[in-house]
């Protein structure tokens, strides 16, 4: 299951997290379609656009496959036969679609023997766990472990063109240094195409396909995104020119390499869209308290890289009123002691405390 995620970057510093080497080996950034669709936000639930990647050869025919568009695409696959003339009156959800069946089901079948595959990208998810003896269910924030990284140099930002344009990234000794936060979770999708009967815009949506959870998660949740862990898998994924669904659907499996921390209720409400969705919360002690330093850095990266802060109508938040990031919030896991959530969210905060560097100022699109 996978109802809720987060993919709060904006679209310039969203494409540097996504950069990648194509067939020659060269190293690129891919290009946006339809970029001001794009809409950055900390709690985005089905129906909403959210970025995904794919082939450039689904847009352009004789492109190499392994180059990579970003499109936002709505949450929920609306199925190129569906005969309607309004996405919401599909009969049933697909918002995800289980490995085990999706073979089975047309909606899915078809356009994945059409090569129509793609990776949803996130900061992470949200997960519920049922408490026994509580009616209210524990929220839980699920991403990839990260590590600390360099920073990007001055040199690699001349790669955006004033239009926005992306290329190629000519400066070999820069490539390590494109993208130095967020480690994004990549998440194996099914995209199709549905035209309206009666005429219109085409419309893009994906499904996110689910697999039996790995043994960290199971005591949340019994499933989770099947997800794509290092530029292998997801190349693999997305070069459908090269790669065929048999061998493809290999790479659907469970992963262990991933990281979690309860968050609080404030996610339940696909409404609220603030860097509280993603704090962690010590449910020891069942309160929220007050930010300590590093946490003050978490949320003024979270602010700065979010849309949100430059809005004059949001109130802006007591620091009080956030919670901090700490060891003591997550609960014990099979992972080693290298691999706590919350040891390295601490060094990523800390290398954020001793940069002397301002963060560059990027253009994005609302």
């Amino acid at each position: 299951m996978c109802g809720r995620t987060s993919c709060h970057l904006p679209r310039d510093a969203l494409t540097r997290a996504c950069a990648y080497r194509d067939r020659q080996g060269q190293q690129r950034l891919p290009e946006w379609r339809d970029p001001d669709k794009y809409c950055p936000s900390y709690n985005k639930s089905p129906q909403s656009s959210s970025p995904v990647l794919l082939s450039r050869l689904h847009f352009e025919k004789g492109s190499d496959s392994s180059e990579r568009v970003i499109a936002p695409m709505r949450w929920g696959l609306v199925p190129s036969w569906f005969k309607e003339d309004d996405p919401s009156k599909l009969q049933f959800s697909t918002t995800n679609c289980r490995s085990d069946t999706m073979m089975e089901k047309r909606s899915f079948k078809v356009p994945l023997g059409k090569g129509r595959r793609c990776v949803v990208l996130a900061d992470g998810f949200y997960e519920w766990q049922r408490c026994q003896g509580i009616s209210q269910k524990q929220p839980y924030f699920i991403y990839f472990p990260q590590i600390k990284t360099e920073k990007v140099s001055s040199s690699t930002k001349c790669i955006f063109g004033k239009s926005g344009s992306i290329g190629v990234i000519d400066s070999p000794e820069n490539w390590e240094k494109v993208w130095d936060n967020w480690r994004l979770l990549t998440m194996a999708g099914i995209f199709d195409c549905w035209e309206p009967p009666e005429g219109g815009d085409l419309l893009y949506s994906y499904t996110i396909i689910t697999v039996d959870s790995c043994k960290g998660l199971n005591g949340i949740h019994h499933r989770m995104p099947a997800i794509l862990d290092g530029e292998e898998a997801v190349s693999k994924w997305l070069d459908f020119g090269e790669v065929s669904t048999q061998e493809a659907l290999k790479l659907i499996h469970p992963t262990e390499n991933i990281a979690f921390h309860p968050v609080s209720p404030v996610v339940n409400n696909s409404r609220n869209n603030t860097p509280e969705c993603l704090a962690p919360v010590n449910l020891v002690v069942k309160k929220e308290l007050k930010a300590s330093g590093s946490s003050q850095k978490m949320l003024q990266w979270l602010a700065t890289k979010s849309p949100k802060k430059e809005d004059p109508k949001t109130p802006k938040k007591e620091e009080s009123d956030v919670p901090q990031w700490s060891s003591q919030f997550l609960q014990k896991r099979p992972f080693p002691t290298k691999r706590s959530s919350a040891g390295l969210l601490e060094r990523w905060l800390k290398r954020e405390e001793e940069e002397e560097e301002p963060v560059a100022k990027w253009p994005h699109s609302q």
